[in-house]
């Protein structure tokens, strides 16, 4: 029996996404200016109002107004339309005395593992994914979802279709066949910010021609598809003055939409001592290895961490029946012998310390190849592990 899976994206002017890139934007302006800065940054945008809240812990202070005013005017805004507030305050002592010095640490202090050095910044799960229907390693209705929102966001910036504003949001249904891989485009909605003035016609055969057809190479339309564009009508009024936006509230357009379970924890405006985005990275890294190993198709990656500890207290595979040389439970030990999987571990490895989080914010924390944690550098550490007859992992030989 086929199956119909749906996924969406939506436009850096998304007034959800104006929120993370603010938020990360602050994150990187810190971690510029000391590494080792602490950042918990949360944002409302509202009409006319930004409220940038949280604990920040820094030797630099960021200069909160004007990066707000920097992100509203590269995502098509007028800055001067909103004024600022800033709501923050330092980390918790207690908080920082967990992450500075590990409950491994704390419990045993002649222990002197780098390793060990850092607990981890909050309690939580996280998960990771990656499949072998794209090159990207991503499911392929997440990947045109994003492709439509940026073709969207480049049709305006360079002009190629006139009349465009900031705010816009894709939606792509694909029909999977009974054996588990895409067969065809269902479903694209598409809806696209507009001037006043913009007659719907023009916009939508503009919108066909410009920002679909590009963007939909990889499964084209068929003559069954279904082609919504502004399935609302006019589309006008857009942004934090239509719609009040909120940091990490699209966790789903971040990660992986409904192929994958979210854990709960936002990634945007967090510094990688908080494992809710560190540990995300690091499940989406696994879980791409395993895959590009040849080990299996698809991979679910789990992991789980207590406030102050550095090892986590879970470790998860899921192959989905899907693995090739042993069981899942086998494949979670083996990440352990490739993967370092704590904090202090994640944070070097990732080379998460180098202030590149707002390029994060937008269309997708995943499938990007110029960030660290898609690299499938430790594929042939994970192909050349060998199992005993109990199938579990050994030492890579």
């Amino acid at each position: 029996m086929n199956q119909f899976y749906t996924a969406e994206s939506v436009t850096e002017g998304h007034p959800d996404k104006l929120c993370d890139i603010i938020a990360d934007s602050v994150l990187d302006e810190c971690l510029a200016h000391d590494a080792l800065s602490r950042v918990a940054c949360e944002v409302l945008a509202t009409k006319g109002q930004v409220i940038v809240a949280g604990e920040i812990t820094s030797l630099f202070e960021p200069d909160i107004p004007s990066i707000v005013h920097s992100v509203f005017r590269k995502a098509g805004y007028d800055p001067a339309r909103f004024s600022v507030q800033c709501l923050l305050h330092r980390q918790s002592p207690d908080i920082a005395a967990g992450v500075d010095c590990s409950l491994e640490r704390r419990r045993n202090p002649s222990e002197d593992q780098p390793a060990l050095q850092l607990g981890a910044g909050d309690q939580g799960v996280m998960v990771g994914y990656a499949c072998s229907e794209t090159p990207q390693r991503m499911p392929l209705p997440v990947v045109l979802a994003h492709r439509l929102t940026s073709a969207l966001a480049a049709a305006r910036k360079t002009g190629m279709v006139r009349g465009l504003r900031p705010d816009g949001k894709a939606q792509v249904t694909v029909e999977y066949g009974e054996d588990g891989k895409p067969l065809r485009l269902d479903t694209v909605v598409l809806s696209a910010q507009h001037s006043p003035n913009k007659p719907m016609d023009e916009l939508c055969w503009e919108l066909t021609d410009k920002v679909l057809a590009p963007a939909l190479q990889a499964l084209p339309p068929d003559e069954d598809t279904k082609i919504l564009l502004n399935p609302s009508g006019r589309f006008v009024l857009g942004g934090p003055e239509a719609d009040t936006g909120l940091t990490g509230r699209k966790l789903m357009v971040d990660s992986y939409g409904v192929f994958a379970p979210h854990g709960g924890g936002a990634f945007s405006g967090k510094d990688p001592t908080k494992v809710d985005r560190s540990g995300a990275y690091m499940a989406r890294y696994i879980a791409k290895n395993l895959v590009a190993a040849g080990l299996c198709e698809k991979c679910q990656v789990t992991l789980a961490y207590a406030i102050g500890k550095a090892v986590p207290v879970m470790v998860e595979v899921d192959t989905f029946g899907t693995g090739m040389v042993c069981a899942d439970d086998c494949l979670a030990e083996a990440a352990r012998f490739v993967f370092g999987l704590t904090p202090a571990e994640i944070i070097a490895q990732l080379d998460l310390l180098t202030p590149r989080y707002a390029q994060t914010a937008a269309y997708g924390h995943f499938g990007k190849p110029e960030f660290p944690w898609e690299r499938t550098d430790q594929a042939k550490s994970c192909g050349r592990l060998s199992f005993n007859q109990k199938g579990a992992a050994l030492c890579p030989e």
